[in-house]
Formats: structure tokens, sequence, C-alpha cells
């Protein structure tokens, strides 16, 4: 079967490359997403192990339609009964057409319920469904008239991991596990400082990694309770998740010019049960470090209000100067919304990527 990860635009790549490291090489990379070929126990090892993807999709074979009679006609002639159980309960949560005769959401959700409903009757001796069992989230995307179907397997964005205490942190986990990843951190050899660490989001990805603990392990997926996935698979990827946990040592250190965004840090940390990181009430002006060798990844203000704009600039022009004072041997990872960031921070960044952090379009400037 076809199974689609979906990842914030401008990470293909990263997921990519983390999808090879779980085992997987033949990889169909497209906007947006990652598809692999594979079977039902790939679904809960790409779940529970992905950092960077956002929801993973199995794809049905695509399908042309003109028209609702041909939507119809095709969604019905698929084997729903193999996915959706007598008292499963099937929703139609996405609907997105692009160039094709078929554009109206409302009504795509309505004639795709109803053909499955209908193709449900062929097996189920039921006029009616009480849709009390096992969710079924389905998207649908028509592109040019091909219609692709694809079920969450997820039911949940992957970012939630579990571990947040409040849902205000303005750095997604997916994504900030992303920019780890490609500051190439190494546990083994860098120490790790996120200046401006709020809630503690970069700081807990990193602590996750450096001791293999896989992100979806406190999580629980819509899949879990479908029928076709009945057996050990899902709990057996658990428990070889659960064995696979190490004890790493590593360096990593936060601070925050804000004491009570930082006790949230720290219930976060708690919470995710690695010990080892630390936080504390610092400005930028005061960090330091007795390692030579690291990385700062920070996602600083970005001063999009206009009230906020100066504080941002005069911010960033800080940072400059005390990272090649005091961390002179440092590589700098650092994601701005603030499209002048370069000038107010008085260096061009060696690299420069452009990302999505939600819906807005970030740069993570690089320096090496």
């Amino acid at each position: 079967m076809k199974i689609v990860i979906t990842c914030a635009m401008g990470l293909e790549s990263v997921l990519k490359y983390e999808l090879k490291d779980l085992g997987y090489h033949h990889l169909d990379v497209d906007n947006g997403f990652v598809a692999i070929n594979g079977n039902l126990k790939d679904i809960p090892t790409i779940n529970l192990w992905s950092r960077i993807g956002a929801r993973v999709f199995i794809e049905l074979p695509p399908f042309q339609a003109e028209s609702f009679d041909d939507l119809f006609d095709a969604v019905a002639a698929i084997d729903w009964a193999q996915w959706v159980p007598i008292d499963g309960r099937c929703t139609i949560d996405s609907v997105h057409s692009k160039q094709s005769n078929l554009y109206s959401q409302s009504d795509i959700q309505s004639v795709t319920k109803k053909a499955i409903i209908e193709s449900l009757k062929k097996t189920y001796p039921n006029t009616t469904f009480t849709e009390t069992g096992p969710h079924i989230p389905i998207r649908l995307t028509i592109h040019n008239n091909t219609v692709f179907v694809r079920l969450d397997t997820s039911g949940h964005g992957l970012n939630k991991r579990g571990y947040r205490s409040r849902f205000d942190a303005p750095l997604r986990e997916t994504l900030a596990a992303a920019i780890i990843k490609l500051s190439r951190w190494n546990p083994n050899e860098d120490a790790l400082l996120d200046p401006c660490c709020g809630s503690g989001t970069i700081l807990i990805e990193a602590g996750m990694m450096a001791q293999n603990i896989a992100p979806g392990l406190n999580q629980r997926f819509c899949s879990e309770s479908w029928p076709i996935m009945a057996g050990n698979c899902w709990q057996d990827v658990r428990d070889n998740a659960e064995s696979q946990k190490k004890a790493t040592p590593f360096r990593i250190y936060g601070s925050d010019i804000n004491p009570s965004i930082l006790k949230t840090a720290r219930i976060n940390i708690k919470a995710v049960g690695i010990d080892g990181i630390f936080v504390e009430t610092k400005p930028i002006s005061d960090i330091r470090s007795r390692f030579q060798k690291g990385k700062i990844i920070c996602n600083p203000p970005y001063g999009i209000r206009l009230e906020d704009e100066a504080s941002a600039q005069a911010l960033y022009g800080q940072m400059n100067t005390v990272f090649k004072q005091h961390f002179p041997d440092w590589d700098y990872y650092i994601l701005s919304g603030n499209t002048s960031f370069e000038d107010y921070f008085n260096q061009k960044a060696t690299k420069k990527r452009k990302l999505f952090n939600g819906p807005i379009r970030c740069d993570l400037y690089q320096y090496f």
C-alpha cells in the first residue's frame, strides 16, 4: 500500500532522511509530503518514530472523477468494509480541490459519505449505521480531476507529543526537531544552548533525540482501534520503542528573561521524564558557557507587531555581539520570521533556509 507522510513545507528533505534512518529507501518526495510503499506494520512505526512528519496516511488507488456521478461510483466501488467496521465512524475531515470540475467542499463531502455507506451495505446487513465505534478520518484531494483518497492513521498532528502543559508555545515540536536535525547536533560532541527557550520545546526535542525516546510513545492514535490493525502490531512497536531508550549523557541548557514561562518549561521537561536539561532566568547579555564547542539553536521574538519591532531589532544586535564575544567557535541556528533579521543581526548567514512555523513564513539563518 502507499503510505503518505505529510510535513510542513520546506521540511520534505529532512523528513526523507529521517525515513531513510528508519529503514525506508524507496521514497517519493513531493511538496508537503514523502510517500513510501509499505504495509500495515509500517503504520505504528512511522507514527511512533517520526519527529518531523505531520500525519501518516494510507492512500487508496487514485481515480478520475469529472462529475459527482463519477465520484459516487468510484468511491462506492471501494471495499470500505476492510477499513470500516460495522460501527465505524467515518468522517470526511478535509477536501482540497484544484483545477477540477468538482470544487464544492460540502457537496464532495456529502457525495463521498453516501458512497461509502452504499459500499458498506454490500457487506453489512444494515440500512443505518450507529457510527459509535472506531474513527476513520478521511482526506480528499482532487487535482486535474484525479481524486486521491487518504485515510488518516494518526488522528491528530504528530507534533502533539503529550508533554506540553499548555499549548501557547510559538514553535511546533516537529519544526523544533527539524531544526535540530538540520544543525547536525551531536549530543556526544556538542553542547546545545537555547537563550530564548520559552516553554522549552527545542530543549525537550533535543533531549528526546539524545535518549532515543520515540516522540509518539506517550500518544494514542486513531488507527490503533481499527480492526484491520488487530493483533499485537501496535503493542509490539511500542514495546520495541520502550526498549530502545538509552541514557546518553548530554549538555542541554536554556535561558529566558521571563521567569513565568520558565516555570512552564520546567513542568514540560518533567512531563517528558528527561533529567539533565537546565533552564534559568537570564538575559541574552549574560549568557555564557564553559564549553568550547556547541550549537546555539533558538527562535527569538520576530517583532511582527509594530510595537515589538524596535525591541526585536535591539535583541538581534545584542545576540550578535554576545555570540561573537563569548561563543566564537559555536554554530548558530536562528529561526526568524523577520525578513530584516540579517540586517539587525549585523551579519549575513552562511546559509538560509525557507521554512514555515505554522502559517508564518520564516527563515532558518545558519551561521557556521
